[in-house]
């Protein structure tokens, strides 16, 4: 490639003042009978980085797979493209973030959580900085196979020290956490739906928030509840829908912060006699289920409690739809595991 060729690669593209939408090239994760919005998190940092000059983004080669694209085409002189090469990234994050910058640096989850693991830890996580890493492709939303699909990615976070962990739900969550991650002081890494996200949340709670930190009742039932986070809060609440015509009662507690987790909302719903179900878009190794049943045990509370998660295993490629039936994660999927508990 020649140098004009490159200068022409990289240099910032003019783009009219409009909500732009994604990449068509992005595949976004289907939700039937939603409404959708596109790349909440790109037009979210943008919007953050008009009135904080601190905001900066980073890049490893994948700036139109996490909605990047949007702020680096606003705010060109602010976004850093720093190839394939995630390890990098986070030295380049670290850095800028010990000038006073806050840096939201995205990526691919398998390649955060793989391949920049120790990165993370020394540079970002020991020094308590404010370094935001946020990362498309968590758990099974893509069906590229095992090289891709970050299926045990908060199993590797959790344990770090300092490191927040968030898994939103829909295109609220994404768009109201990047305001209070950028105003938590510390790192925070945080799943990332991408594309056309769906907006579900407010259908079941109209006046729901994002809370760093904190989980949050969207439906009530008496029969059942479930604790779920990421895309598996609005699985389990469709469930829920088609539950009630049978005459069974299903609540679901949203917790989109893993850590730290709401330790005192979850307590106080597990203590109400019903029956504990935790769903999640990721191994049951060491994410969102076993850190409520740690919490559970820890406190005494004893509900009988059941897990929905993907199995302890390299998973297959193909349609997601195919493999959402095929690990459990699908509507038609929870429903059955919940009918079969009771």
């Amino acid at each position: 490639m020649t140098a004009a060729a490159r200068a022409r690669r990289y240099e910032a593209r003019k783009v009219p003042e409009t909500r732009q939408a994604t990449s068509a090239m992005i595949a976004s994760l289907a939700a039937e009978g939603y409404d959708a919005a596109p790349a909440p998190f790109g037009h979210a940092l943008s919007d953050l980085a008009n009135t904080d000059e601190r905001i900066v983004g980073l890049s490893a080669d994948l700036s139109k797979y996490t909605d990047l694209h949007i702020f680096a085409q606003k705010h060109p002189d602010r976004f850093y493209q720093m190839g394939m090469a995630e390890q990098v990234l986070m030295s380049a994050a670290a850095g800028l973030a010990h000038e006073g910058f806050i840096p939201f640096a995205t990526t691919y989850a398998v390649f955060a959580s793989r391949r920049a693991y120790d990165f993370i830890c020394m540079a970002i996580a020991e020094e308590n900085l404010p370094v935001k890493i946020v990362c498309a492709l968590p758990g099974l939303t893509t069906g590229y196979g095992p090289s891709h699909q970050a299926t045990e990615d908060l199993a590797i976070f959790r344990g770090m020290p300092n490191l927040v962990i968030v898994d939103p739900c829909d295109a609220v969550d994404v768009a109201q956490m990047v305001p209070e991650m950028a105003a938590h002081d510390g790192p925070v890494y945080a799943r990332l739906l991408r594309g056309n996200v769906p907006s579900v949340l407010r259908r079941h709670k109209p006046d729901y928030r994002f809370r760093l930190g904190k989980a949050q009742m969207i439906r009530e039932g008496a029969d059942v509840l479930v604790v779920s986070s990421g895309l598996m809060t609005m699985r389990a609440l469709d469930a829920a829908t088609e539950l009630a015509r049978d005459g069974i009662e299903v609540a679901v507690l949203h917790s989109p912060t893993i850590k730290p987790l709401d330790r005192d909302t979850i307590l106080a719903e597990a203590g109400k006699g019903r029956l504990l179900v935790t769903a999640e878009n990721h191994t049951v190794i060491g994410g969102l289920g076993e850190a409520v049943a740690a919490t559970l045990l820890r406190a005494g509370v004893t509900p009988t409690f059941r897990q929905i998660g993907l199995p302890d295993a390299f998973l297959e490629a193909g349609a997601l739809p195919t493999l959402h039936d095929m690990y459990g994660l699908s509507t038609k999927a929870v429903i059955a595991q919940i009918k079969g508990w009771l």
